[in-house]
């Protein structure tokens, strides 16, 4: 699968992350505690953490292992999260995170039906997932209005280390074509 360059939607332009958006990242959501609640990293306390991970993420671009890109509101040319697709053989996996501030606006549904739509665009695509903690509702809403569908409970399935060390509980949600 051949990463998307850049993918335009009626209020958002998705496109890769890039080393200069740092600063930005780091502001909007990779510090803030109640925007990291449910991912695997803790909230970041130095810049350097982030462009670590956008170094990796570049990398994983490379390697074509994991595709990044930053949402950015076309409208002020703002950063406000970021969303991923990781292809393996016929499946994709989807993740994403927003600032807070941005929350309940529509934009996470708008950019993951983009970006799943563009996956399956991909001839040897045909299953999108993704998988959230049974208590963030709001990721399990936007998976549903992008037209996810419930598929079962992970138990155990991973660690938010902002929640504590234990793994917890999923729902697993995919569309297949």
């Amino acid at each position: 699968m051949k990463p998307p360059e850049q993918i335009e939607t009626e209020r958002l332009l998705l496109r890769p992350i890039a080393l200069n958006d740092a600063e930005q990242i780091f502001a909007q959501y990779a510090a803030d505690p109640a925007a990291a609640k449910y991912v695997t990293f803790v909230p970041h306390q130095k810049i350097d953490t982030v462009r670590d991970f956008i170094h990796t993420c570049i990398d994983n671009r490379k390697k074509r292992i994991r595709y990044a890109s930053v949402i950015v509101r076309r409208e002020d040319n703002q950063l406000i999260g970021t969303i991923d697709v990781a292809p393996e053989q016929s499946k994709a996996s989807l993740g994403y995170i927003l600032g807070q501030k941005y929350w309940n606006q529509r934009y996470m549904t708008e950019a993951a039906a983009a970006l799943v739509a563009w996956t399956f665009l991909q001839p040897e695509i045909h299953r999108v997932w993704a998988v959230c903690d049974v208590e963030n509702v709001a990721s399990a809403r936007v998976l549903e209005k992008i037209g996810m569908q419930k598929e079962g409970l992970l138990r155990s399935w991973l660690v938010h280390p902002n929640l504590g060390s234990e793994p917890r509980d999923c729902w697993c949600y995919a569309r297949v074509k």
